[in-house]
């Protein structure tokens, strides 16, 4: 049920032949959207490839719950915080870093695609739903 738009759009349903999307400030997203590209391309850059795949194997193993996954994740994330700017919002670097990182998994292993979106969904939901729902609403 969950559509992954990696091109700055924005998924929708089909509903009676129309497409059907919630009411929302389009050209507001859209910034919102641009702003969180460019610093999530600044972060690219500084993530090693050890962390990734630590990550990738946390994602493989399968003795792992979800949960396991999830707060491995969420321990990451805050480790790589610890480098961000002090002038940077730390949710916002936070919520950026959980999208870099799914995408440098997926990059790596796009098997693990569905996995690691859930995963990372999930994460987001439990830890920035609030940030998130604010964000756009400002």
């Amino acid at each position: 049920d969950d559509e992954l738009q990696t091109d700055g759009n924005r998924s929708g349903h089909f509903r009676n032949g129309e497409l059907g999307l919630a009411p929302t400030n389009e050209d507001v997203i859209r910034i919102i959207a641009a702003q969180l590209a460019e610093i999530g391309d600044q972060f690219d850059k500084e993530i090693q490839g050890r962390v990734v795949d630590d990550l990738v194997q946390h994602f493989l193993n399968e003795n792992l719950s979800k949960e396991e996954i999830t707060l491995h994740m969420s321990r990451v994330v805050r480790e790589l915080t610890r480098s961000i700017p002090p002038d940077m919002e730390q949710e916002k670097a936070m919520l950026v870093l959980a999208m870099v990182l799914t995408k440098k998994i997926v990059n790596t292993v796009p098997s693990l695609l569905h996995h690691v979106f859930n995963t990372t969904l999930n994460y987001m939901n439990q830890q920035f739903h609030n940030y998130i729902v604010e964000m756009v609403s400002a």
